[in-house]
């Protein structure tokens, strides 16, 4: 018996370092990567969540233009390109998906109303809607309830003079509290690795010299 005690006394320990570990690194997962300007400057979307009670910019520097870039988000989809992320961190969460490693012109057509899946099947979260589109610039996702708009996904592409972009993915949500704060440390490693995944594939396209 002192054993199941001591052994159970050991994993609440260890839960318990998680948690503190888990908030404790919130405010630097909730920024990583961008910049001190970047978090204070005004992105296509912000309107219309203008005081969220959640609000996380991440941001990575790729070597290429915009126009290298923006395809591989406008094809973001668990029915299309995929979400360029942990592909056995998605299977876990039941979520399968392919990633693609080419721009598909048959999913370019993306349209404001669109929906954007989150998993390939009928489960899974809600799919996102699209809010906004900027040709080369942003791409503004997002979830309603009652006709208001309550969390957004905005992809900004902001052009550098050295030839290189800079990615930030910001979100204003409303969805705080209980099951999201289980979420919000996953959709950081999520996140990370859907960043590093758009920039392996923009760079990748601009120094085949191939248009996009």
């Amino acid at each position: 018996m002192s054993t199941r005690i001591k052994i159970l006394g050991a994993l609440a320990s260890l839960v318990a370092l998680v948690i503190v570990a888990i908030i404790l690194l919130t405010p630097w997962m909730d920024r990583w990567g961008a910049t001190e300007e970047e978090i204070a400057a005004a992105f296509p979307g912000d309107e219309l969540v203008p005081e969220p009670a959640s609000f996380v910019n991440r941001a990575i520097t790729i070597q290429a233009a915009p126009e290298y870039i923006y395809p591989w988000i406008v094809q973001l989809d668990a029915r299309k390109g995929g979400w360029y992320s942990y592909t056995w961190l998605e299977a876990m969460a039941g979520c399968k998906m392919v990633n693609a490693d080419r721009i598909h012109e048959e999913w370019q057509n993306l349209k404001v109303g669109d929906q954007v899946y989150m998993c390939p099947g009928e489960s899974g979260p809600p799919p996102y809607i699209v809010a906004q589109i900027h040709p080369n610039q942003a791409i503004v996702l997002g979830h309603k309830d009652n006709g208001e708009w309550v969390d957004l996904y905005q992809f900004v592409i902001v052009p550098q003079t050295n030839g290189s972009s800079r990615l930030i993915l910001r979100t204003r949500t409303m969805m705080v509290g209980g099951i999201w704060n289980i979420v919000h440390p996953i959709a950081y490693f999520m996140e990370r690795g859907m960043l590093y995944g758009l920039k392996q594939r923009a760079e990748r396209l601009m120094q085949s010299g191939r248009q996009p």
